[in-house]
């Protein structure tokens, strides 16, 4: 009997049309064409490794709340677009079969492909070709961003992987490898300068926690009670961004669980200090990896 394809498939969830990637071990990611939104991460134990909201939005025009939205070419508010960018309220489209070649035989990986159009130009007057690739192994999930400037005229862009990682309890989680880095506090606008002395001490969260920190090389660590999820990211990210929304704010967002801010925290690779510029026909490409580590 041949073993089971890794081969991505069509299906529907919460009537968004969507591709689901699969292992033979059990290991399965879901990926909405609404924004290219990794909505769902599953290990072959059966754990959920991403946080969506039961009270999200599924119309096809709002921003998912939850999973994996791609925040391009604009970072938060920071610039005259909408929030996030336009890239996680778009429809992308699957790329052909040809895009996975040379894959391992127990990895599945699905891509994703947006283009300037009308929609596009009358908020960002700019030619682009956005690639996202996302990538299944045993344990492990690869978020790609691939971008290249397609117009006549160079442009800059921000961007964040806004990652949604569920834990069993954000009160009993702790973030290791951000210590003693230096940080935006968007909270409380306060910036803090490296303090290398703490780069061991672990960040703890029970309140609203909105931070951008200096990015690591290493690896960062995300101990919770199921376990320790290892989340890295290219240098070309810059930044790395750390948000919970504690529970006053939880309480405050229509799509959000007043409780929901326990069961998630967001960890993103960004580039957003310092915009990333394109020359016409130059390319970026930056990824996030996620792996579960053994116990």
């Amino acid at each position: 009997m041949p073993p089971p394809s890794t081969t991505p498939t069509a299906v529907t969830l919460h009537g968004q049309p969507c591709i689901r990637l699969a292992l033979p071990a059990g290991d399965t990611a879901t990926v909405a064409l609404h924004g290219a939104q990794v909505l769902s991460w599953t290990t072959a134990d059966g754990a959920e490794r991403l946080y969506l909201s039961p009270r999200a939005v599924f119309d096809g025009q709002a921003a998912i709340r939850g999973g994996v939205p791609v925040c391009f070419p604009q970072f938060n508010q920071r610039g005259p677009l909408p929030k996030h960018g336009f890239a996680r309220n778009l429809p992308w489209t699957l790329a052909p079969e040809d895009a996975v070649a040379d894959l391992p035989d127990d990895a599945a990986r699905a891509v994703f492909v947006l283009h300037d159009s009308d929609a596009t130009r009358a908020l960002w007057p700019h030619g682009f070709a956005a690639r996202l690739t996302v990538t299944l192994a045993p344990s492990s999930l690869e978020i790609a961003f691939h971008v290249c400037n397609t117009g006549a005229d160079a442009f800059d862009f921000t961007l964040a992987l806004h990652s949604y990682l569920r834990t069993a309890d954000v009160c009993a989680t702790r973030l290791h490898g951000l210590g003693g880095a230096a940080f935006w506090d968007a909270v409380r606008d306060v910036r803090h300068a490296a303090e290398p002395a703490r780069a061991a001490e672990p960040l703890g969260f029970g309140t609203e926690t909105d931070r951008v920190h200096a990015a690591r090389r290493a690896p960062l660590r995300m101990a919770e009670p199921r376990g320790t999820l290892e989340i890295a990211q290219d240098p070309v990210f810059t930044e790395t961004v750390v948000w919970n929304p504690g529970p006053d704010l939880c309480a405050r967002l229509a799509d959000m669980p007043p409780d929901g801010w326990r069961d998630m925290l967001c960890v993103e690779a960004a580039a957003i200090d310092t915009p990333a510029r394109l020359a016409p026909g130059d390319a970026w490409q930056g990824a996030q990896r996620l792996r579960v580590l053994p116990a």
